[in-house]
């Protein structure tokens, strides 16, 4: 529908373009703009089959300010954004801008390779980013970066610190910066607070020409009722379910896409093509997938309905969301499907052949909120919670999992990722990193929200700048350098990443010592002779002569300490080629006695000698 609706430049005309708009209930609908000093009625469209209302409408052109003047059928006017308009006003302003797609891409080359990836036997490893508050200038963080200012050092940063992906929280046209672009009245324009379409295009091209694939956060769950957007669009309930047991949003105040209208779901579903299409988005994240899924989310009795077979499902976003992931795989080979889904629906990423959804990741919300709730307690407490770390195996392999050390953790009181860890400044850095090494090491891809690698001390604050000044300093400095390593290995390790989806990639080897609060377990590629063990101490205490079994005999190296002096840690490390002894430890024949790190984590490779 982007290629035909909203404005579109009327070729057969010089100086005009042609318009499109869905008003079913409308008595009348005109174009008004600064072509036609906003006057009413001064050019109107006619209506055709459908509902749709359409007409050449000449001296609007490119730059030029408009809006659909909508007539309801009590004769009272309202005046609405276009629905598909490709730039609209910054926010306090609300009109639509007319503009075009061109744009000169330079790279064929990412997209070429982005067509044979296979993502879920491939390292990926994102980190999300809030533009809005990434880089801020001024001497009060006032001024935020355009999309051409961004571009350049966004790309070098993440391309040093070695994430696969970045994802940006959205950047879908929305008035409300503190909804963070999660209240979207702009499904298929670019913010214009940083720039144009042409210049946002020009950040995705930047990234990719730098290796750097993007991600964006995409909301098809609900919109706002801001008066100039889609809400009571022709004086009646369109996009939106009229009965509010189905319409209403009780946790946003906002409205509920009614996904049983064929409009709608084409609506939705251009709007994700689009920005694969025209901007060369790498990958959607669908925000609030629960939400969707279920008639009685957040509701009480009596403030739902159930479905025509009497279930609490809401059948027809289902069907929404299969067509969404079927349209994507088959128009854009590649591209990937993500889900925020904290529920334990099955088969959010099970194939729509197979019944499934078709996403091809889904965050693991209970990985999250487990790991921050073990690591939150005291080392002393620790021992009493181990179930915390070791339950995900229990589903690890009943979807495709992405980790996430998201934003929704760092922000309405519940303190940055540093702040989350017990004990002085050295225990809480320590943790961190631990942690950190917990998620490269599980089976499962990586989401790690911006500020994290600064260690920062307060929580995110969106109208805030990240706290660069930290990076300097040597301890924020040992955590950058612990990530980069990170995700340096995690590229480089196989065993880390072609199995994160077959339970044969994984075995435990202890997940039993509750009483030092060590876990280890093994991680196998597609060659099993070459593993990587992981262990890790949550605990203070340096374990000496710490026994733990290996795979098979021959020389191990240590290539990941969280605790070596290069991450600010005590240097508690396991020098030089480390040769496996012939006594047996953990059903294994052979072992080795490490000294283990306080508050750290070691990543085990054979040499092969």
């Amino acid at each position: 529908l982007y290629e035909v609706c909203g404005v579109q430049a009327d070729t057969s005309v010089p100086g005009s373009s042609f318009c499109r708009t869905w008003a079913p209930h409308a008595k009348s609908v005109c174009v008004v703009g600064d072509f036609n000093h906003w006057q009413w009625n001064a050019n109107p469209l006619s209506l055709e089959d459908g509902g749709v209302w359409q007409g050449s409408i000449q001296g609007l052109t490119q730059g030029g300010l408009y809006k659909f003047a909508i007539q309801n059928q009590d004769g009272d006017i309202q005046f609405k954004a276009d629905p598909y308009g490709r730039m609209h006003e910054s926010a306090p302003n609300t009109a639509s801008i007319a503009t075009t797609d061109a744009y000169e891409w330079n790279d064929a080359a990412w997209i070429e390779k982005r067509q044979k990836r296979n993502h879920r036997s491939a390292p990926l490893s994102i980190y999300e980013i809030h533009l809005e508050s990434w880089m801020r200038e001024g001497p009060d963080g006032t001024h935020y970066k355009s999309y051409v200012e961004v571009a350049k050092p966004l790309a070098e940063y993440v391309q040093k610190l070695g994430f696969t992906h970045v994802e940006f929280l959205p950047l879908l046209e929305h008035p409300f910066g503190g909804s963070w672009g999660y209240q979207v009245t702009g499904y298929f324009s670019p913010t214009s607070r940083f720039g144009t379409p042409q210049e946002f295009m020009q950040l995705v091209d930047i990234l990719h020409q730098h290796n750097i694939g993007v991600i964006l956060d995409w909301v098809p769950a609900h919109f706002p009722f801001d008066a100039h957007g889609l809400a009571q669009f022709d004086g009646e309930p369109l996009y939106e379910y009229g009965d509010p047991r189905r319409g209403y949003h009780p946790d946003w105040n906002t409205a509920i896409f009614d996904y049983g209208r064929p409009e709608v779901r084409s609506f939705l579903i251009s709007s994700a093509h689009m920005w694969i299409d025209l901007f060369h988005i790498d990958g959607i994240r669908v925000d609030a997938v629960a939400s969707m899924l279920y008639l009685d989310y957040s509701r009480e009795d009596g403030e739902w309905y159930p479905n025509q077979y009497g279930g609490n499902h809401n059948l027809e976003a289902i069907e929404l969301l299969q067509t969404l992931n079927r349209t994507i795989h088959q128009r854009f080979p590649g591209v990937m499907t993500i889900a925020e889904e904290s529920t334990a629906f099955d088969g959010v990423t099970r194939p729509v052949e197979q019944g499934g959804l078709g996403f091809d990741f889904k965050w693991d919300m209970g990985w999250m909120h487990d790991s921050l709730a073990y690591f939150q307690k005291e080392p002393i407490h620790r021992k009493h919670h181990q179930d915390n770390l070791t339950f995900r195996m229990v589903y690890a392999y009943s979807e495709a999992f992405m980790l996430p050390l998201s934003h929704d953790e760092v922000v309405h009181g519940k303190g940055s990722l540093l702040n989350k860890m017990p004990g002085d400044p050295w225990q809480k850095r320590a943790n961190l990193r631990l942690i950190f090494a917990n998620m490269y090491a599980q089976a499962g891809k990586k989401l790690l929200f911006m500020g994290s690698e600064l260690a920062m001390e307060q929580e995110w604050q969106h109208e805030a700048n990240l706290p660069w000044h930290r990076q300097h300093a040597p301890e924020t400095a040992g955590i950058q350098t612990l990530l980069r390593e990170l995700n340096q290995i995690y590229q480089a390790e196989p065993p880390l990443y072609e199995k994160d989806t077959d339970p044969d990639g994984f075995r435990w080897l202890d997940f039993n010592d509750h009483d030092q609060s060590i876990i280890s377990f093994i991680r196998t590629g597609n060659n099993p002779e070459q593993p990587i063990v992981a262990i890790f101490n949550h605990t203070p205490e340096v374990r000496f002569n710490y026994r733990l079994g290996l795979p098979h005999g021959g020389t191990w190296q240590e290539i990941l300490n969280t605790d070596a002096e290069r991450f600010g840690g005590s240097n508690v490390t396991n020098h030089g080629p480390l040769l496996a002894e012939d006594h047996p430890s953990h059903g294994h024949q052979h072992s080795l006695a490490l000294t283990l790190p306080p508050l750290g984590a070691i990543f085990l490779k054979p040499t092969g000698d």
